[in-house]
């Protein structure tokens, strides 16, 4: 009886449920790769084996997260695996362009057809008056393969991680196109490197330059790794369990779904909470997912650098989903010119940009207030060589935050988050080469115009930007005095000490925070209602935000004091310098296994304490 009730258990394991798929937080995943990883000591010498093995078990994890979706995973594995070869087998230019434009078409379009397809139908509707329900024409010609209805065709699904491993195969044929690495030879080591499971469904984007030579290496697990796998597992755990899924479910998901039922304290405090949220559910997938991948000795990328750390926007995209912001500088910001010049892509993409402000917005004067400012931009850099390259630059940079926000989803919010990105990084540049003088004439300017619209406009959103930019400009006044020759040496606190990065790291960390108003606005969202919904949401808590406060904010705390202290704990751990964090990391390594045995199961039952009854799946799965 006993052993029917195991039987019954590993079919569980290894089926596919569409509401309950294998996540890392599940107790059958743990279950999952205990049976793996076993199978996984058999044949760990014995490369080819080993690689075909994890090659099929990632393929398994794949299906049991995505059901019959792996076989759009095997689709793109097979066909970046031959145009590979073919690109490297040709010696003209222009057939390797060729072959390397089909590749990416074949990615592109599966990966639009499934993101994009309420966006695009919305393009076709808008420009020729025609109102259509998208249906889902691939299920249609499976069902009528199959001779039984499969599949849905009455909505797209999106598979989970297909925008993840979509941009790492194009990474692939694209260096191979380079000349940068040579192409895999056996398509089973290729589609283990596509389809590895730990990074599989969010990431790190991982370069085939960086992963496939582990491939071919020996099995190697030092104790002190194994400490750190195991370290690396167990805080993965603790960020997604105790930090992200307790903050969202006994607080932020409550803001976001009805802001107006909260004060605009309460959804201040939801996007100062969701930062925190974000952070520790992507990078305690990702920490899961380096820990799990080094206990079968391969590396993966860091993907987060205490961000939060950051004390400007562009050190900030240094600093978090690094895989994705390398991603999008080699194989987008670079080709389109970089800080070098501007190519007939960003001309391109300015235009298809303006089209999509048209369309998500619905505004005429919306599109064309951001053509003419791009034409502007580009007349000024013609007018101005001394400066031209610097212009192109942060037009390029701009066009490329804009669509890493377009990556995440098609909808106006999600351009809204990247285009206040790609502004921070820009007013940034400008600030840093600013003398300290102008700094503080400039923002005091953009403080009274805000002061100004909150009189002859009173909206929210002007109080919102009055109160950031007059903080700045404060901030920027005393700086500048402090820092006068009048004063005669300069021992200015706010200028290279520790008061003076704590400031940057403040106005940064602020600033980004409100942009995640957007980004979470647009999140879990049906893509067929989503840009309608999202921006009733955002425009909802701005509202709240900039109205009148009740007064009673130390109540409120009070009331939610143990998710305010939770908060508090998660930044103070997270601002802790790197050589603290790096001293317990390898004091943990380097404990006696009875006692880091013991250190685990404590740390296990803590973190399960949290666990609560509905899952929660990881936010980036949704990308």
């Amino acid at each position: 009886m006993n052993f029917d009730l195991f039987i019954a258990y590993l079919r569980n394991v290894f089926s596919f449920d569409e509401n309950s798929p294998l996540l890392f937080t599940q107790m059958h995943f743990w279950v999952f790769f205990c049976i793996v990883f076993a199978g996984f000591a058999f044949m760990q010498k014995r490369t080819l084996m080993r690689n075909a093995y994890l090659m099929a078990v990632s393929l398994l994890f794949y299906y049991k997260t995505s059901g019959l979706f792996v076989g759009l995973l095997l689709l793109v594995t097979c066909s970046d695996f031959l145009i590979a070869q073919r690109i490297y087998a040709c010696g003209e230019t222009w057939r390797k362009r060729l072959w390397l434009t089909l590749s990416v078409t074949i990615d592109l379009g599966i990966l639009c057809y499934f993101k994009y397809s309420y966006f695009f139908a919305d393009i076709i509707g808008q420009i020729f008056g025609i109102h259509f329900d998208v249906r889902n024409i691939a299920a249609e010609w499976f069902n009528t393969a199959a001779g039984s209805p499969v599949f849905s065709v009455d909505r797209i699904i999106l598979p989970v991680g297909i925008s993840f491993y979509t941009f790492q195969v194009i990474s692939y044929t694209a260096d191979v196109y380079r000349g940068l690495i040579r192409p895999v030879r056996n398509i089973l080591d290729f589609g283990f490197y596509v389809s590895f499971f730990p990074q599989l469904v969010a990431g790190p984007i991982v370069k085939a330059s960086d992963f496939i030579p582990q491939l071919y290496r020996r099995y190697f697990l030092s104790r002190r790794m194994f400490g750190l796998a195991i370290f690396m597992i167990l805080g993965g755990l603790a960020k997604k369990i105790i930090l992200s899924d307790y903050l969202a479910l006994n607080f932020i998901d409550r803001v976001f779904a009805n802001p107006l039922l909260f004060t605009g304290f309460e959804n201040l405090a939801a996007l100062f909470l969701y930062s925190l949220q974000v952070y520790a559910d992507f990078s305690g997938y990702t920490d899961i997912a380096i820990g799990l991948s080094l206990l079968m000795g391969f590396h993966l990328p860091r993907n987060f650098n205490s961000p939060y750390k950051a004390q400007n926007c562009s050190n900030f995209w240094k600093r978090w989903h690094i895989s994705l912001s390398r991603w999008l500088q080699n194989y987008l910001y670079i080709p389109l010119g970089g800080n070098r010049n501007i190519t007939f892509g960003t001309y391109l993409w300015i235009a298809t940009l303006t089209l999509s402000a048209l369309i998500l917005s619905g505004n005429v004067w919306v599109a064309l207030g951001a053509l003419l400012l791009a034409v502007s931009v580009i007349v000024t850099a013609w007018r101005c060589p001394d400066r031209r390259k610097k212009i192109y630059a942060n037009l390029n940079s701009m066009i490329t935050m804009l669509l890493g926000g377009l990556w995440h989803g098609a909808s106006l919010n999600f351009l809204i988050w990247g285009g206040l990105n790609g502004v921070g990084m820009i007013v940034y540049k400008f600030w840093r080469d600013a003398k300290p003088l102008h700094r503080a004439i400039a923002t005091t300017i953009v403080a009274l115009g805000c002061w100004s619209l909150t009189i002859f406009w009173p909206a929210p959103l002007w109080r919102i930007l009055l109160c950031f930019t007059g903080f700045i400009a404060v901030s920027a006044w005393l700086k500048t005095l402090s820092n006068s020759p009048l004063k005669g040496e300069n021992t200015s606190p706010l200028r290279g000490g520790w008061v003076g990065s704590s400031w940057s790291i403040l106005v940064t960390f602020t600033f980004i925070t409100f942009t995640r108003l957007f980004f979470r606005s647009g999140s879990n969202l049906d893509p067929a209602t989503a840009n309608q919904q999202a921006w009733q949401t955002a425009s909802q808590m701005v509202t709240r935000i900039g109205s009148r406060w009740t007064g009673n904010e130390w109540a409120i705390i009070s009331t939610y004091r143990s998710v305010f202290l939770l908060f508090l704990l998660g930044m103070i751990i997270h601002w802790l310098p790197e050589d603290w964090k790096r001293r317990y990391r390898l004091a943990f390594a380097s404990l006696p296994l009875p006692v880091m045995s013991i250190v685990c199961i404590l740390a296990v039952l803590i973190i399960y304490q949290f666990v609560s009854a509905e899952m929660q799946p990881f936010i980036y799965f949704q990308f």
